[in-house]
């Protein structure tokens, strides 16, 4: 992207807004993709925006200084679009912002304070602003130690390669006392599930202590691997006050080995405390998707779901759950994909992490998963299509095996002969 042409219509104090031509700010300055609508020029909007997002005063009165050429926020490119129907703002624009990393530093809170904060969402003449993307330079990723397993880490403790890893939630999810809720995890282990796991609704509560219910969990969890010969993890909600989140880690660590995993509602407990936890964990860490719906639904407002997935990656989540594919989350299949390949794709010394995309999924879902993504390296996460099976969680989990085995076959799972999958069919179909 190279800078927008300067009309001769501006002021000496928005010219000092404009990235000088050809420059390339990305070796010192991360990169933030707006989608935005105004009543006012979007030139000058924009500029607007880089003002308030940074030095909005630049100078002392009397003092010959200019603050601007190294803290200013800086316009990169501004493509104008077609006005969206039934917007009240005459104008849209796509930008990018190129703002200097020394006014922030290698800290998710305050790189959120610029790139969601009162400077970029409180600008004057612009109404609405969405945050689409955001970029960072090489010594900006240095500074973070990222997801600790990451996908081939998490690949290696299940010692699985080469298929979609299938996760369970133990359904009900909330409610049941802790020796049923952990046997039908058991039994969603031996049917063939490789990982099961708390719903995020389900954390410490008085019927189920998560200090009672994770250890007898994790203990089947590791039944279940012996008798199986397959790695197998228990993914054990630890979503909690911010102070109680490292013992709850250590606790479920000692509890379950390499059997274990803890799972945050991360922008629930903010990505600092996420990265507090990352920073010391010994089991891999696991974000759920809470909360952040309420910033990526409105599709012209708020923040992107690929925004906010390049975030949970750079605080260190070796998996991540987020919207799936199917409709029932709100996303676009596009939208989906390009979450996935942020957590995939090559980041600096960051590792991948296994995207999970989510919603309502079960057998019949993963051939058109699959058809969709076009790789196998994520994993399907079902909870009804395991745990409602009319005959039972292992037979839940064994019709995705089945699934994955016709496809591996070259059958069409909706007609293949295989007795779980057909009473899954009959099911949920």
């Amino acid at each position: 992207m190279s800078s927008p042409p300067v009309p001769p219509s501006l002021t000496e104090t928005e010219r000092g807004f404009l990235a000088p031509p050809s420059a390339d700010l990305s070796a010192d300055h991360v990169l933030l993709d707006y989608l935005f609508e105004t009543d006012d020029d979007p030139l000058k909007a924009a500029l607007h925006l880089c003002r308030e997002q940074s030095t909005a005063l630049w100078n002392r009165p009397g003092v010959d200084e200019d603050y601007r050429p190294r803290h200013a926020a800086k316009l990169v490119d501004l493509k104008a679009l077609e006005p969206r129907p039934g917007s009240r703002s005459p104008r849209r624009a796509r930008m990018r912002v190129a703002h200097p990393e020394i006014n922030f530093g290698p800290r998710i809170p305050n790189l959120l304070t610029v790139a969601c904060g009162e400077g970029a969402y409180f600008t004057p003449r612009i109404d609405v602003i969405r945050l689409e993307d955001i970029h960072f330079s090489a010594g900006f990723l240095a500074a973070f130690q990222g997801p600790r397993f990451g996908l081939h880490g998490v690949r290696e403790l299940l010692g699985l390669q080469g298929r979609p890893i299938i996760t369970g939630v133990i359904k009900p999810n909330i409610g049941l006392a802790i020796e049923p809720f952990a046997q039908i995890g058991y039994e969603g282990l031996r049917g063939g599930a490789d990982i099961v796991k708390d719903d995020e609704m389900l954390a410490d509560p008085p019927y189920s202590p998560i200090r009672e219910r994770a250890p007898r969990v994790l203990e089947l969890t590791a039944r279940a691997a012996s008798e199986t010969g397959e790695g197998k993890l228990f993914i054990a909600n630890i979503t909690d006050e911010v102070e109680n989140l490292i013992p709850l880690h250590d606790f479920v660590h000692q509890s379950g080995g390499r059997h274990a995993a803890v799972m945050l509602n991360a922008w629930c407990v903010g990505l600092s405390a996420c990265r507090m936890v990352a920073r010391n964990a010994r089991v891999p860490l696991v974000s759920h998707f809470d909360f952040i719906a309420a910033f990526t639904r409105v599709p012209w407002h708020g923040v992107s779901e690929l925004a906010s997935t390049r975030l949970l990656r750079l605080a260190g989540f070796d998996m991540i759950i987020m919207p799936g594919l199917g409709g029932r989350m709100h996303q676009s299949h596009e939208e989906v994909l390009d979450s996935m390949r942020a957590c995939l794709e090559p980041w600096g010394d960051i590792k991948p992490s296994l995207p999970i995309p989510g919603g309502s999924d079960w057998a019949g879902s993963l051939k058109p998963m699959l058809d969709t993504i076009g790789h196998t390296d994520f994993s399907i996460v079902c909870g009804r299509g395991i745990f409602g099976h009319p005959d039972g969680p292992a037979a839940g989990a064994r019709s995705v095996r089945e699934a994955w085995e016709a496809i591996q076959a070259g059958l069409d799972p909706a007609t293949a002969a295989f007795p779980a999958l057909r009473r899954a069919w009959e099911a949920f179909g």
